[in-house]
Order: C-alpha cells, then structure tokens, then sequence
C-alpha cells in the first residue's frame, strides 16, 4: 500500500491526522527522483581514505533552497570549499527541546554503470518496478532525506505551533565517516540538540505482505586496518628457495575468518559479533611476475565493534593471532596497523525504549501502522553515532533498506509514506505541541 492519505489512524489526534494525510506518495517519488539525480555523480564519497572526496555543493544548495521556501532559517557551514553542511533551523516558542532531523548528502560510488540493468544502464535514472524504486542513493540516503523534507513540510502546512526548536542538519562527508561533516559542526562549531532523529535505512523485510521500519537504538563501531606480511623473493621456478608473502597473507585470513574477540557482545537487541571483512589485497610489482612478492598487503574492515573494543584492544587481537601463526610457523613474519587516515568508530551504547526520541517514534509507528517496532543494533555507520558521542540521545529510523544491494540499489516504495508519517508525528510530540 504507497498511499495512505485515507487510513484510519486510531488514537490519533485530530492534528496528527492531518498532518499524516498530508503526506503523499507520489509527492515522495517526485522528490527523491529530484534529489537522486541532483549533484550526481560530484557526491560519490568513497570511504577509501586514500581516495578523492566528493563534492556535494549541489545537493546541499538544492535541499537550502526547500528548506528556505518552507520559512526555516538556513545557514551553510563549510569546512572544506565546495561542501557545505546544511542547517535549516524552525525556532519554537521557547520551554520545549531542541530536536536534530539529520540526514546526509553525499552517497557512495556507483561503480560499473553496465551493471545497473535495472535503470537501463544509468545508476542516477530513478525507475520504478513493482514496489521497488531503483537508482543509487534511493536507499541511503536520498529516499529517506526526501520522507525528512516532506515530514517538515507537513508539519509547516499543519499550522502547528512548537514549544521547542527544530534543526534540520544535513551533512557532507558521511561515507567517510564525517570529519568535514557531523564531527566538524559538533566539535568544531558545538552544534548540540537534546534528542537526534538520523533517517537513514533501518526498513526490513520479509515478504510482500510482512515488513516493517526498525529503530536502530544503538549503533556497532568499526575501523580499518592494514594487515601486511613478509617474505623473501624467489624465482618464479623456485619457490622452494624463498618465502611468499601471498602464502602467508592467505594463512592470516583465513585464521581472522574465526578470530574470537576478547570483548563479547552486551546484551542488546540484535546486531552481529565483530567480524573481519577483507576489502583489498596487493602483492608483487609490475614486470616482475617472474618474481615472488616479498610483501603482501591486505586492508580489512573489522565491523560490528560493540561498546568497550578501543583501537588498541581490535589490533592487540588480531596481533595474538598473528602470534599464534608465527609460533606455529617460524618463517611467518606480519604486522599490523590502523589504515593511515581511517577512523576509528566506537560502538554506541543503547538509548533505552521509554527515552526520547525512541518513546515519540514508538507512539507514532503504533498510531500509523498499529504495531510495535523493531528496535535493534545498527551494523553501518550513520552519523547517529557522531550525535551519540557529543551526549545526545540519537536513533536512526527510515524507510531504506537496511542492507540494500551495492548495485541496483533500491528503496522499498511501500515504506516512504508511513516513514514520513511517523517522523512527522513524532517530531509533533518531540516538540512540544502548543
């Protein structure tokens, strides 16, 4: 079901009513193909730390705009030239608390677009098929700024009056983990809010009929590293007189493929243990293929870090492996070290149900789609994490799939409109309705 303009909310106030039937599906689908295909392909923002960065100007100046013809105060924050943060600011009466709606505004790289079959070959051509909305970003995050946007929106046409204050904080920087984005406006600018809204994919699902919107109430940490081992060049015809470095880095994969982390997983909802993930492995040098490689080079990501696990306990571990191999075998020789110019991410710990905002988005999501949610451990980084570090109670709820496809990524069309409602509805309640 996309549109949900003549549901019959129970326990819903006559305001909160009308604002959800003021949400449209085919007003979302309008935006997110306008958002989706704007600045594109200047955001792509690979998370490789030794890779140029995006530049999301465009967007950011495209979402200023609406947020200015909606009567919010604007004002752009840049650390770097070309990639403004965007701040729209809706100042209440006064005596009710400061909410932040954020979002991002770059999105990850789209890669071989021949592999995009599912929007003829364009991965920045939104096309819908069935209930699927196709195109790079539609999932993280443009899909769920567009249900931020409309939600704001919803609540202005509303005549709704606050006591608090809301800003809206759309950020540059986030698929690398925020130092020109989140991290520069909180520690750099002091940004702060008493509660954080991130829309960003938290959607499940399970069949056509059974799906829901989770509330990600805590976040895992991450971090990269570089693993590298040596060896000792040989002949290509005898390699029985050196030791290759390619040999030795798959015995050390393989090992991290069951590696057993001395911090163990907390009682909180869901989530998975830390786990390694190779992303890049180089050995051996051009032109001399008749050569063994005297050192391999492999960068991993360790993800699902749960709070405690410090950059020195992830590579202390790992080391005891690296140990373990080198006891067992005397010519095995490898290091390990933080990827230069990567970020460590700590874990997050929970914001717990009864606490806002968790509390207003579970009274939403009951009036608007009359279940409970979802509440689980986030195993991506959003910069929900950023506003949970600076102090501030923050979830991540949206309507992206939460785990969508790297290629022919796409937004599960059925959950942008209620997403919108219940972000509106919340936001009603967050703020203090006069």
């Amino acid at each position: 079901m996309n549109d949900m303009t003549s549901i019959k909310q129970h326990a819903m106030s006559e305001l909160e009513q009308k604002i959800a039937n003021a949400i449209k599906y085919e007003d979302w689908l309008g935006l997110t193909s306008e958002l989706v295909t704007t600045g594109q392909p200047d955001s792509e923002n690979p998370l490789d730390p030794d890779m140029p960065s995006g530049s999301e100007e465009k967007i950011a100046l495209c979402v200023a705009a609406k947020l200015r013809a909606m009567g919010l105060e604007v004002e752009l924050h840049e650390k770097v030239p070309g990639r403004p943060n965007v701040i729209g600011t809706w100042v209440g009466q006064g005596g009710g608390p400061t909410l932040i709606l954020n979002d991002h505004l770059d999105t990850y790289p789209a890669g071989d677009p021949s592999a995009w079959h599912m929007t003829n070959g364009n991965p920045y051509n939104p096309t819908v098929s069935g209930d699927k909305l196709y195109s790079r970003g539609t999932s993280d995050t443009r899909g769920n700024l567009a249900c931020t946007l409309l939600a704001v929106q919803a609540l202005r046409e509303s005549g709704a009056q606050f006591k608090g204050t809301l800003k809206c904080i759309y950020t540059v920087d986030e698929e690398k983990h925020g130092p020109n984005g989140a991290i520069y406006l909180l520690d750099e600018l002091g940004i702060r809010g008493d509660y954080e809204i991130t829309a960003e994919p938290s959607g499940w699902t399970r069949s056509a009929d059974e799906w829901g919107i989770g509330i990600a109430v805590a976040h895992s940490g991450n971090c990269i590293l570089e693993l590298i081992t040596e060896g000792t060049k040989s002949h290509l015809w005898r390699p029985d007189t050196g030791i290759n470095a390619i040999s030795k880095m798959t015995k050390l994969l393989a090992a991290l493929e069951s590696i057993q982390f001395k911090h163990k997983a907390p009682n909180y909802y869901g989530g998975t243990k830390p786990m390694v993930c190779p992303t890049r492995i180089g050995a051996g040098v051009p032109r001399e293929m008749q050569f063994t490689p005297a050192e391999c080079r492999t960068v991993i990501a360790v993800v699902g870090l749960v709070p405690g696990m410090t950059l020195d306990s992830v590579t202390a571990d790992i080391q005891a492996v690296i140990n373990q191999l080198a006891k067992e075998d005397p010519l095995f020789a490898a290091s390990v070290r933080q990827f230069p110019n990567s970020l460590f991410v700590p874990a997050t710990e929970e914001v717990p149900e009864s606490s806002e905002p968790v509390a207003a988005l579970t009274d939403a999501y009951q009036k608007i789609l009359g279940q409970t949610p979802v509440y689980y451990r986030k195993n991506a980084y959003c910069d929900t994490i950023r506003f949970s570090h600076a102090g501030i109670p923050s979830v991540t709820f949206g309507p992206g799939e939460d785990g969508w496809p790297p290629v022919n990524e796409y937004i599960h069309t059925p959950k942008a409109v209620p997403a919108t409602q219940v972000l509106a509805v919340a936001m009603l309640r967050i703020l203090g309705e006069v």
